[in-house]
């Protein structure tokens, strides 16, 4: 667990001495977030392909009460702390750490991207951020690269919803009988 310990950091800002060591060192510097809820093939293929982008990623991971605040009170699944330190075990990942700057109506605050000398910010494609987000990403940072899903099927808002369904559809299945 002691080299799991150097890669968290709850704090983004403890991480600016040891990203601007990177820096000193010439290494390119990846940061990417998200909620990484229910951790599947698609959020791993997904982080191995933002390494590729750079040389030291780091992985904001969204607070529960931020991903409460878009997703619902029933997300997340798998409490911070827990999606934190599986991030942590991930070769690909060189730093993790918590994402819990929204504002009242669960806008993102761009803290880590404001704070840390980031050259690339990976964003996943789709709708996860608007064009309005878009732009203030690449203000923040050198670049901004959208990469596409890395998984058609798997979803970790589809599992929990097709989890439901079945099971709610076996309730009234069973209360038919």
């Amino acid at each position: 667990m002691e080299n799991i310990d150097k890669k968290i950091h709850l704090n983004h800002k403890d991480l600016i001495e040891k990203i601007k060591a990177h820096k000193v060192l010439g290494h390119k510097i990846v940061c990417t977030i998200g909620s990484w809820d229910m951790l599947h093939i698609g959020h791993l293929r997904y982080l191995n392909a933002a390494k590729k982008h750079g040389d030291i990623l780091i992985v904001g991971v969204d607070s529960d009460r931020g991903i409460k605040s878009y997703k619902g009170p029933l997300r997340p699944i798998i409490p911070e702390k827990e999606r934190i330190e599986m991030l942590s075990y991930q070769s690909c990942v060189d730093y993790v750490t918590l994402v819990d700057d929204i504002d009242e109506k669960g806008n993102w605050l761009y803290a880590i991207i404001k704070d840390l000398p980031v050259d690339v910010f990976v964003a996943v494609g789709g709708n996860s951020y608007t064009e309005k987000q878009k732009k203030m990403i690449k203000k923040l940072c050198k670049k901004i690269s959208v990469i596409p899903r890395q998984a058609e099927s798997t979803s970790s808002t589809d599992i929990v919803q097709n989890v439901i369904k079945t099971h709610l559809l076996g309730q009234v299945k069973n209360k038919k009988k």
